[in-house]
């Protein structure tokens, strides 16, 4: 199995609901990791192009930069949650790779030792 990371660095904000109870709005410098994994390599001996994946994971985390993840799409209608971000993170990620690749994971750490992860396969996101 092949399986390659890029990581980026995103500031931002957010309030969850916990308990019925919605905590105070407080920012993280997210820390972002993305691998995409498969069992071959395409003919030119690559599972995905790097730069690809970094100018997707860019573009998935532009919106959120800076902001309150509470206002910005989807999570102005799902409650914020390092789970739910990385899912969103990870599903969003297809676009990127070719068809070699069949499992995208994302894992977002809100804070140091506090990681999410998120893990769909090809057959997850048809």
């Amino acid at each position: 199995m092949y399986r390659l990371q890029v990581e980026r660095v995103v500031s931002a904000a957010h309030a969850i609901v916990i308990n019925g109870a919605r905590e105070p709005v407080h920012g993280h410098d997210w820390r972002v990791r993305v691998q995409v994994e498969g069992p071959c390599l395409d003919d030119e001996g690559l599972l995905c192009d790097f730069h690809a994946l970094e100018q997707r994971l860019d573009a998935v985390l532009s919106p959120f930069n800076n902001r309150s993840l509470n206002d910005v799409q989807p999570f102005d209608a799902v409650n914020p949650t390092a789970e739910h971000f990385a899912q969103h993170v990870a599903e969003a990620m297809w676009p990127a790779v070719g068809a070699v690749v069949h499992r995208i994971e994302a894992a977002v750490t809100e804070a140091p030792g506090c990681e999410a992860f998120f893990s769909c396969s090809r057959a997850d996101a048809s």
